[in-house]
């Protein structure tokens, strides 16, 4: 299941590049770690480690400009 989310990401040599943080139930998460990160024509993933100690996957759609949290563990 997807959802989308406000993120707070850093922008360094490209936009979006790494997220730092995110919004999920009106609640705010701190981006702890990142534990892999890869990329489709469209799409850019993040599977993180958020300050609750869960694991989340995010992606950003290049085109649309959304972020949306794929999969939480």
């Amino acid at each position: 299941m997807e959802y989308h989310c406000k993120v707070t990401a850093y922008s360094g040599y490209k936009a979006n590049e790494r997220p730092l943080s995110f919004t999920i139930d009106d609640k705010r998460l701190e981006v702890r770690d990142i534990l892999c990160r890869w990329a489709e024509p469209e799409k850019d993933f993040f599977k993180i480690i958020a300050d609750d100690d869960k694991e989340y996957t995010l992606s950003w759609n290049r085109k649309s400009d959304l972020w949306l949290i794929e999969k939480i563990l």
